[in-house]
C-alpha cells in the first residue's frame, strides 16, 4: 500500500489522545481495554499494528506486557516515543499494515488492529492486513479489529449534528439511496462499513469469533449528556454499556465497533 497522503495530513494535524481522553470517547478505549484485558495474561507479548500515538500501546506496557507497536504516519511515532515513559517494555517502528514482514510468524499472543481498517478501502487490502494480522499471531492467540461503523456515524454526523449533508452524499454517489450502505475512497479518510460487512470480510480466515462488540454504542450521539455526567452517573452507564455492547439490536448504532477472533 502506497502512503495515503490523505491520512498523513489528517493524522499530522489531528490529536488522537484526546479523542480517546475525553470522557465521550473514554468509552470507546475503556470497553477496548476491557475485552483486551479479558484475554490477556502475565508475560504475554502485543502487538499493535497502527498504533497512533500509542494510547493502548503504552496503557499495556504500563501494566507490564511487552508491547512492540507499528505505526505508518512519522508525526504519531514522534508522539508515541515523547510519551513512553521509563520502564516500559515497547517499541515503535514505522510500516504499514499489509506487510508485516518485519515480525515471524506465530510471535504474538495479542494482536491490535485498532485504525489501520478505518483506512482500507478495498476487500484484498483488508484481507492482507487481516492475514498479516493472523500470522504473526500465535495459535489460540487473540486478534482485535476495529470498524468504523456507517449508521451510527450517519445517525450522529449527519442527522444529529448536521456535520455532514445526508442528502449531498446520496447525490455523491457515497451514500445508497435504499440501502443508506456507504462507499468511501480514501479522500473520505475513513471506510465505513456495516456488520455483514465484516462477517463477509471474515468468512474466507479459519478463525472462531469470539465477540463482535460495539464499543461506544451512543456515546458519540449523546455525547453532550455523557460528559456531563458526575463520576457515579458514568460509572453506572458504563455498567449499562457493558451489558449492552455485544446484544444484536445495538449491533448498528454505534460509531466504532470491534471484532475479536481466535486464531
Amino acid at each position: 500500500m502506497k502512503t495515503n497522503s490523505y491520512i498523513t495530513d489528517f493524522y499530522n494535524h489531528y490529536d488522537e489522545d484526546s479523542r480517546l481522553a475525553v470522557r465521550h470517547g473514554s468509552v470507546e478505549f475503556l470497553t477496548t481495554m476491557r475485552y483486551i484485558e479479558k484475554y490477556s495474561k502475565p508475560g504475554n507479548r502485543v502487538l499493535e499494528v497502527g498504533a497512533g500515538t500509542g494510547r493502548y500501546s503504552h496503557a499495556l506496557a504500563r501494566q507490564g506486557y511487552e508491547v512492540d507497536a507499528v505505526e505508518l504516519v512519522e508525526h504519531n511515532i514522534e508522539v508515541f516515543r515523547r510519551n513512553t515513559q521509563p520502564g516500559e517494555r515497547v517499541t515503535i517502528s514505522q510500516g504499514n499494515a499489509l506487510d508485516l514482514s518485519a515480525f515471524a510468524d506465530d510471535s504474538y499472543d495479542l494482536t491490535l488492529l485498532l485504525g489501520p481498517l478505518y483506512h482500507l478501502y478495498s476487500q484484498e487490502d483488508k484481507r492482507q492486513a487481516i492475514g498479516e494480522a493472523i500470522r504473526v499471531t500465535r495459535p489460540g492467540g487473540v486478534i482485535f479489529a476495529a470498524y468504523v461503523i456507517s449508521d451510527g456515524c450517519l445517525v450522529d454526523e449527519g442527522f444529529h449534528r448536521g456535520n455532514i449533508s445526508v442528502g449531498q452524499y446520496v447525490k455523491d454517489g457515497l451514500l445508497d439511496p435504499v440501502t443508506f450502505g456507504a462507499k468511501s475512497e480514501p479522500k473520505d479518510l475513513f471506510e465505513l462499513v456495516r456488520r455483514e460487512d465484516v462477517d463477509e470480510l471474515m468468512e474466507v480466515f479459519p478463525t472462531r469469533r469470539l465477540h463482535y462488540v460495539a464499543t461506544d454504542g451512543c456515546a458519540l450521539f449523546m455525547r453532550e449528556a455523557v460528559d456531563q455526567m458526575d463520576e457515579e452517573t458514568f460509572a453506572l452507564y458504563m455498567n449499562y454499556h457493558f451489558a449492552t455492547c455485544e446484544r444484536e439490536d445495538f449491533l448498528g448504532l454505534t460509531s466504532h465497533a470491534l471484532d475479536i477472533f481466535q486464531k
